[in-house]
């Protein structure tokens, strides 16, 4: 018997996996401005499709079974256009505005006026929606921009002599002025009502993590300071303007016995934050103007003041457009794209006018600058509408401008209980934007009894990445990286 040559069964084996997945990649320009346009639906089958980037970026993976005839572009205020595969692949593709974007030829029973319109949606809101137990493939993007806009710690006193000015500064030195952060995450997403699972297929971080290493070392080093001159048996006073609290010394230095119990601790499979951050940021965009949310638009109409400006197509379906613009003190305005059959809101294009919300208190300020974005509804295959995309921005501006005394006192010392004192003045300003991209590929029902049976993995992390990777991807079908996350890189020490 002759031996099995393992060799070229490996090459055509491997040969042949390249060819049973493909991935098509381009660009979407308007043919006039030659600018990307983003977040268009491309569908390349009949419940399947991507979302353009915000710079008119896409891809998708094919299989060896898929073939599609054409692959349909289409945004709003763009005649929708069917291309073959060979024209799409590492190209740019232009499309071209419609000569009117706000007009169609529509018969009625009886032609409704913009607040019977806007009565209907009302009215129709708790039925339009699906509110049955579901199963959504998605692909989340966050991308988070912190900048520093202020950050002065005048040093007054300090009676341990490590806690000087110097430390101060080094402590305003090596906090980072600018940081960018990004997460993507592929998953599925299951609801039953107020209830919701999570399983994450893959996930990546990109950010840069010398910026923690730099702080946990200052951290040990600040430890090092306390023990050596704080006593076990002491307490902090820490004051800042006329409020005070007992911290004691033994919640933040732990004794040898609790670092043992500790250390045990750690050894148990870790709990991670990810996934219930995750889970919190889908609640929240799934629920954006159903649930408690910042808007109103759909829910309080005397607050706003609508207009009908026209009709056009989405989904091949026709709609109505609406404006809204906010009247007694609401904090939006925006477009409406509200069905002409069924009178659901298939999607709002929204931006706040205003300062969403300031607080102003002791020294403390917090303010709700920015959040604008478009949300997008989709029956997929069913007879209830699902969140298909959305994109949203929150801006928000953070600060301190305060006094901050740290005083150690200890009752089992003679003569005074002040032992130590560290006296500061804090003037601090941040400045920090969260983006939020969701695409939804696919939306199934799912039984009460599989949801209930799904069990989370509470220890699943994001991978981390110190520079975009290409390769991290390749087989999925994702929301395309935009230039920013691209070129990200952390610099070389």
């Amino acid at each position: 018997m002759s031996k099995f040559n393992l060799v070229p069964f490996l090459c055509f084996f491997l040969a042949f996996s390249s060819l049973s997945a493909q991935t098509v990649t381009s660009k979407l320009i308007d043919a006039k401005t030659q600018k990307g346009i983003p977040y268009a639906a491309v569908q390349y089958g009949e419940h399947q499709g991507v979302i353009t980037n915000e710079e008119g970026r896409f891809s998708f993976v094919l299989d060896a079974a898929q073939t599609p005839d054409s692959i349909y572009i289409s945004s709003m205020g763009y005649q929708k256009t069917g291309f073959t595969l060979e024209q799409l692949q590492d190209s740019i593709i232009a499309i071209t505005p419609k000569a009117i974007e706000l007009t169609g030829v529509y018969l009625f029973d009886k032609e409704l006026d913009v607040d019977e319109i806007m009565e209907r949606v009302e009215e129709r809101l708790p039925t339009n929606y699906n509110k049955a137990p579901l199963k959504q493939r998605f692909f989340l993007r966050q991308s988070s921009f912190n900048t520093l806009q202020k950050m002065d710690i005048e040093f007054k006193k300090s009676t341990i002599a490590e806690l000087d000015k110097h430390l101060m500064d080094s402590i305003a030195s090596i906090i980072p002025r600018n940081s960018a952060y990004y997460t993507e995450t592929l998953g599925d997403y299951y609801q039953n009502g107020e209830e919701n699972k999570l399983e994450i297929i893959k996930a990546a971080e990109l950010y840069d993590k010398s910026n923690e290493g730099s702080m946990e070392a200052l951290a040990d080093k600040m430890e090092a300071i306390f023990r050596a001159n704080v006593k076990p048996d002491s307490y902090l006073k820490i004051k800042s303007g006329i409020f005070g609290e007992k911290v004691p010394v033994d919640s933040i230095l732990e004794n040898e016995d609790e670092a043992a119990e500790i250390e045990e601790e750690l050894k148990k499979p870790e709990k991670n934050y990810f996934l219930g951050n995750r889970k919190y940021i889908l609640s929240i965009v799934n629920n954006q103007f159903f649930g408690k949310s910042k808007l109103d638009v759909a829910k309080k109409l005397n607050r706003y003041e609508y207009k009908l400006l026209g009709y056009s197509e989405l989904e091949n379906q026709g709609v109505y457009v609406v404006g809204f613009a906010p009247k007694r003190g609401a904090d939006f305005q925006g477009k409406l794209f509200v069905n002409i059959e069924d009178f659901a809101i298939m999607r709002m294009d929204y931006e706040n006018v205003k300062t969403i919300r300031s607080i102003r208190l002791l020294g403390f300020s917090y303010q709700e600058l920015k959040y604008f974005g478009s949300t997008v509804f989709s029956k997929f295959d069913g007879d209830k509408y699902k969140l298909k995309f959305m994109n949203f921005t929150f801006g928000k501006k953070m600060g301190v401008d305060r006094p901050l005394k740290v005083i150690e006192k200890n009752k089992h010392v003679k003569g005074r209980r002040k032992q130590n004192e560290l006296s500061l003045a804090l003037d601090v300003v941040n400045y920090n934007t969260e983006k939020y991209e969701l695409v939804i590929y696919d939306s199934d029902p799912v039984s009460k009894t599989d949801f209930e049976a799904l069990k989370e993995d509470e220890t699943v992390k994001a991978t981390y990445l110190s520079a975009y990777d290409p390769e991290f991807w390749k087989g999925y079908t994702i929301m395309e990286p935009n230039q920013a996350i691209r070129e990200f890189v952390v610099p070389a020490e």
